[in-house]
């Protein structure tokens, strides 16, 4: 599962993103779930084309953001540095 193009993965990545905001945008639940699925079996790829798991990703992501302090704006959580 490690093997192939680093670079056509992450491109897969980017397509499926896109299948992903246009099934949130169309408000069709299945192709969304559908599109996080593939989102994460890509990104399972690529983590371990880098020689890393999904999980040490999302833990390293988790201990960068889980003391970030700011608020939501419009929907979107904007880290307090951002804000000034």
């Amino acid at each position: 599962m490690d093997q192939g193009d680093k670079a056509r993965q992450v491109n897969k990545l980017g397509e499926e993103y896109g299948e992903l905001c246009r099934a949130v945008n169309k408000g069709n639940q299945d192709e969304t779930i559908d599109a996080l699925g593939d989102m994460y079996v890509v990104m399972v790829q690529v983590a371990m084309q880098h020689g890393t798991s999904i999980e040490q990703c999302i833990a390293a992501a988790y201990e960068e953001i889980k003391d970030r302090k700011g608020k939501m704006v419009n929907g979107v959580f904007v880290k307090e540095a951002d804000l000034k």
